[in-house]
């Protein structure tokens, strides 16, 4: 399975969007791990909104998909209703 991902930084009204084979292990890197990329700048993040998906495939389109404007707007609708 994959996820579809969406994490929040409250602090810095921040959203990124990804996709993982482990949430959990995926969420700790970006939060405590890691060392470079956009996710450390915007600490702390929180898990905004997840969706599953059979294949890498399936959750890559998905993943296109809420990176577009329209799909944007829906994630921000997730953070007003957080």
């Amino acid at each position: 399975m994959y996820t579809v991902y969406a994490l929040y930084s409250p602090s810095f009204d921040k959203i990124y969007i990804g996709i993982t084979s482990d949430l959990d292990d995926r969420f700790k890197s970006h939060n405590d791990l890691a060392t470079k990329g956009f996710t450390v700048k915007f600490r702390p993040w929180i898990i905004l909104y997840t969706e599953e998906y059979p294949t890498k495939s399936e959750a890559l389109k998905r993943e296109k998909q809420l990176k577009s404007s329209r799909g944007r707007q829906f994630i921000r609708s997730k953070i007003i209703n957080h």
